[in-house]
């Protein structure tokens, strides 16, 4: 009897054993279905395109398989008079789209992990270093792009405002304006159709795919559009004896402006031989005229700087917090504060974040004058915690 009822188990056992097995034989065929209908689902996301795009890629197909001849025809109009050939090629180019997407080449890692208080202008942030991480998959050496750049001092940041989420107004309100507003495209606002900044920032040293810089403006992790190194002769409006950068190898202005349409980073003979001159004449300051006049409007002239102190209690914390004075003394002096901050709680207490610290400080609107009156841990981070070198706040050497 025990016999039996041990082979019925065993019975049992190996039915649900091949049962099992079916199941399995049925997920690994599910799993090979759904695979299939995910890479149908990519490459149908992949290849999407709308109407316009799907018309956009149809005009320029028929124009790239076209005769140049076949797409510069046009039908005469009934006064038989025809257009010239660019407006004839005009009339064939298929409308230009208003979005253009681009790859960011890094990330800059500053000591402002949000936007408040963040310096206005690079020079403001002049004793804060930042560093610039190239994308390990942009090349496959990053660090060659790079090679070449410490001979320069000076480099051009271009990045996106990355924050910046509302919707962009014709015309803003600067901060030295107090409340009165002009076009956003004479101003440096952030708040832009076009989200992208420009920093001027001085390099202070390369290592591998990694630029260290003094000149912060941005916050921590903005994504990097594009960087150039800065060239005074051609960067600085400096010009020589008639006021146009002519080095006597070109008869006019416009010659030597057509000689500089040659694509950036590529040299056209008429500019090497330029230069070559240019380095073997010796410099003379006489040679110089009177820079061609900038002009700016006179808000931008009249910067309003406070004056800024610490009280006792600030100035005994500042000794054992790895910040130096001069770093809060420049986000202080040029007054972070908002217009609308300035204006309805003026005179009262502002706190902002500096990398693992958080300053508080009060103004003095009357007398131009702010007092630090706290710096302290932010709460999320402890006094003796590391904090790694791109996020340090390092004041710039004078030597």
């Amino acid at each position: 009897m025990l016999q039996n009822e041990v082979e019925y188990l065993k019975n049992q056992i190996q039915v649900a054993r091949n049962e099992i097995n079916k199941l399995r034989q049925q997920v690994r065929s599910l799993q090979h279905k759904q695979r299939k209908d995910v890479d149908g689902i990519a490459d149908l996301l992949k290849n999407y395109r709308c109407e316009g795009c799907r018309q956009l890629e149809r005009n320029c197909d028929n124009n790239a398989t076209l005769p140049l001849n076949v797409i510069a025809k046009r039908t005469p109009t009934d006064d038989n008079i025809e257009a010239g050939p660019l407006q004839q090629q005009q009339q064939q180019q298929p409308p230009l789209t208003t979005k253009i997407y681009f790859n960011s080449i890094g990330v800059i890692r500053t000591c402002f992990p949000e936007k408040r208080a963040v310096p206005r202008q690079s020079s403001v942030g002049g004793h804060f270093r930042g560093q610039i991480d190239l994308r390990a998959d942009l090349f496959t050496n990053p660090e060659h792009a790079l090679e070449g750049l410490e001979e320069y001092s000076h480099l051009w940041i271009i990045y996106h405002f990355h924050k910046n989420m509302a919707h962009p107004k014709a015309k803003v309100a600067p901060p030295r304006l107090t409340g009165e507003r002009v076009g956003v495209f004479a101003t440096r606002s952030p708040h832009r159709p076009c989200p992208v900044g420009l920093s001027l920032v001085e390099i202070d040293k390369i290592d591998g795919s990694c630029i260290s810089f003094y000149g912060i403006d941005m916050i921590d992790e903005t994504p990097v559009l594009d960087i150039k190194p800065y060239i005074p002769y051609y960067d600085a409006p400096i010009t020589q004896e008639t006021g146009r950068a002519s080095f006597g190898l070109c008869d006019n202005a416009s010659d030597f402006y057509d000689s500089r349409q040659d694509p950036d980073g590529e040299e056209s003979e008429m500019e090497l031989l330029g230069a070559t001159a240019m380095a073997q004449t010796p410099v003379n300051i006489s040679n110089y005229a009177t820079p061609p006049p900038v002009k700016v409007p006179a808000w931008v002239q009249a910067p309003t700087r406070l004056h800024v102190e610490f009280n006792e209690k600030a100035a005994a914390q500042l000794k054992t917090i790895n910040v130096q004075q001069q770093c809060i003394v420049d986000v202080l002096e040029a007054d972070p504060r908002s217009v609308y901050l300035r204006t309805k709680y003026n005179s009262q207490i502002f706190t902002f974040q500096l990398s693992e610290v958080t300053v508080t400080c009060k103004f003095d609107d009357k007398n131009n004058l702010v007092t630090v009156l706290q710096i302290r841990p932010t709460d999320h981070m402890t006094v003796g915690e590391d904090t790694s070198p791109t996020t340090k706040l390092v004041e710039k050497s004078n030597a």
